[in-house]
């Protein structure tokens, strides 16, 4: 293990991709979550589940608590608000926290951990490829703004962009002492950790005995956009289309656990979620198909939206989007193969021949 994967410790901002649109999310909430064959019917509690307004477009965030090998670990915080902060200070006790595990670091998933190190003697623990953006934040958004450009995005929207980027309200303040989930996580706690990117290069799913605590990774109904981004373990961009690939085999693998997502409702089977995602993908692949050679981004979602997308940030995860398509259209193959192997593929043939061949 190399020094640099081993701990991070800097006050720096990482650009976190996610919607801003208000959108009233209700109330705070707490569940005892209990397994699929147990539900209603003993109370044995694997993790709490907690559900924390927020005020973005995604709405109510949940978060889980439990006690393993008998110390209390918090998967995810909530947003950067006042009302997250009294809910966790009322149902968690912060005295007690051991462990604050985060699945990817976008804001209504990790927006406490600033707060929580101040508050709480909790260890944090992010994932690797997060580590990696708060360290190299700023040479990340100068990247970034190489590949938008590349993609036909001019200086006026990039200078837009990147307000929102420097803002502070997408990106509140990292905790100053973090360590790396796939490597620090004590073992004695039994939680296995899957790399799960193409939401984000970033997404861990964390797997105990009969749980995994999915991140934004499983939800139900909910189309997540693949984001854009700078690999900065390789440099270029991230090919988040051959990530999710794999990611679908490992996500397809937990038949049987209870999901734990950190949206919607709960997770009743994990090849329905994945079929309901791979369908809206294909059929959004179909409309793209005839443009499939298209190298300027931003004069395709012109051509295929005709304008209706004008705010700066949903220009960006359309862009995403595209270039994920695109991405599938260069080779078909690798999601064919993966939904092979996972016995799907009978269920999406006729719409993955439809993107596929126009």
């Amino acid at each position: 293990m190399t020094e640099s994967r081993k701990a991070f410790g800097r006050d720096s901002r990482c650009a976190i991709n996610h919607p801003t649109c208000p959108l009233s999310s209700g109330h705070a909430k707490v569940h005892g979550f209990l397994s699929e064959r147990q539900y209603g019917t003993i109370n044995m509690t694997m993790l709490t589940q907690h559900t924390i307004s927020t005020p973005y477009m995604v709405g109510p965030v949940h978060c889980y608590t439990g006690s393993l090998a008998g110390e209390l670990v918090l998967f995810d915080t909530g947003p950067p608000t006042r009302e997250a902060q009294r809910y966790l200070a009322e149902h968690v006790d912060l005295a007690s926290l051991k462990h604050i595990v985060i699945t990817h670091c976008h804001v209504d998933h990790y927006g406490q951990a600033h707060w929580l190190e101040q508050n709480c003697p909790a260890a944090l623990y992010f994932p690797y490829r997060d580590c990696l953006k708060i360290a190299g934040h700023d040479r990340r958004i100068e990247a970034m703004a190489h590949l938008l450009a590349d993609l036909g995005f001019d200086d006026v929207y990039l200078a837009k962009l990147r307000q929102i980027f420097d803002s502070g309200v997408l990106f509140p303040p990292f905790p100053k002492k973090f360590l790396v989930a796939e490597n620090d996580l004590p073992e004695r706690l039994g939680i296995e950790v899957l790399s799960c990117p193409g939401h984000s290069q970033s997404d861990l799913v964390y797997v105990g005995d009969d749980w995994a605590v999915t991140g934004d990774t499983l939800l139900r109904g909910v189309f997540q956009s693949p984001l854009l981004d700078v690999d900065l373990e390789k440099g270029g961009r991230f090919k988040n289309y051959a990530a999710y690939c794999a990611t679908v085999v490992k996500l397809a693998g937990l038949q049987g656990k209870t999901v734990l997502p950190s949206h919607r409702q709960t997770v009743k089977s994990i090849k329905g979620v994945l079929l309901f995602y791979i369908s809206k993908f294909l059929q959004r692949a179909v409309q793209l198909s005839p443009y499939r050679e298209e190298k300027n981004v931003m004069l395709l979602i012109d051509k295929v939206l005709k304008g209706r997308v004008l705010d700066t940030f949903q220009l960006y995860l359309k862009a995403s989007e595209i270039v994920f398509m695109q991405d599938f259209l260069q080779q078909p193959e690798l999601l064919r193969q993966a939904l092979l192997e996972i016995g799907l593929f009978d269920d999406v043939t006729e719409l993955f021949h439809s993107a596929v061949l126009g």
